[in-house]
């Protein structure tokens, strides 16, 4: 065995030291890869001296290394440090910024990274009360995570495999955009958004999506047992569409709607309803 068999790769000496904790050797080293723009270790070691910086505490060094590794154009770890500028922008409360740079994730569009970058977006844009924006950034990642998923294999580096994340941040954003579709008062379109993403999900994944969607049916319920009122009816389908609104909304947290669910029966001036509703209060 020669020598140069026996040599290192830099980058495999820079991680070593870096998990060693030598972080300004490995810096050193990969400074010296990513100043090398026709080495094609150079986005990954951009992106590496980036995380080593950062952990150095050289904030803005940390940055510049992004931005070369994201001036690359590499599929893997151009994404990689947009990803990386856009977390650190969030970490300090600088929303702009971190949008401008999950954006261009997108820009790279790598397909295990978009769905993150959206899901991301609909944080974002979510913390600014622009829900319509949020709606659809979720809706993208839900899509956008389907197609990363059946299409090219995920992206393979030192954030690892990609698939998982894929999967998990597609289940996210389906229990988040079922969620605000719930506050908008859509609970039907919530439950056709989980009973899709019940169709790819299993085990835990599955059982978070499954409660959410009985929360979700119990929110349909609601508005048929309230619909069935304003229809009107005999007095026994009112009384008995009374008991199950008062008694379904106190299991979502609103006590004060069902006493006076309660109220409007006991208090009805049609007699034989409020007498039908007062054997059901008190049974």
């Amino acid at each position: 065995m020669t020598s140069s068999e026996l040599e290192t790769p830099p980058l495999d000496t820079a991680r070593r030291l870096a998990e060693g904790g030598d972080l300004d050797g490995a810096a050193a080293i990969l400074a010296e890869l990513a100043a090398q723009p026709d080495s094609p270790d150079q986005a990954q070691a951009a992106v590496g001296l980036a995380v080593v910086l950062d952990q150095r505490g050289d904030v803005e060094g940390a940055r510049a290394a992004a931005r070369t590794a994201l001036a690359t154009g590499h599929p893997e770890f151009a994404a990689q440090a947009a990803c990386h500028l856009a977390q650190g922008f969030e970490r300090e409360g600088r929303l702009e910024q971190a949008r401008g740079a999950w954006q261009a994730v997108l820009g790279v569009g790598t397909p295990g990274y978009v769905p993150l970058a959206h899901l991301a977006l609909a944080r974002l844009a979510g913390e600014v009360g622009d829900y319509d924006e949020a709606e659809a950034e979720l809706r993208a990642a839900i899509e956008t995570g389907y197609r990363a998923e059946d299409g090219a294999p995920p992206p393979d580096g030192p954030e690892g495999d990609m698939g998982a994340p894929v999967a998990e941040a597609r289940v996210h954003a389906a229990q988040q955009l079922a969620d605000l579709l719930i506050e908008r008062e859509e609970p039907g379109e919530a439950a056709d958004v989980l009973l899709d993403a019940l169709e790819h999900a299993s085990g835990e994944d599955a059982a978070r999506l499954r409660v959410q969607l009985g929360i979700a049916h119990l929110e349909l319920a609601c508005a048929e047992f309230a619909g069935a009122l304003e229809e009107g009816g005999e007095a026994q389908v009112s009384a008995l569409a009374i008991e199950l609104l008062a008694r379904t909304l106190p299991l979502r947290g609103r006590d004060d709607a069902a006493g006076q669910v309660w109220a409007y029966g006991l208090e009805h001036q049609d007699e034989t309803l409020a007498s039908e509703v007062r054997l059901r209060y008190e049974r």
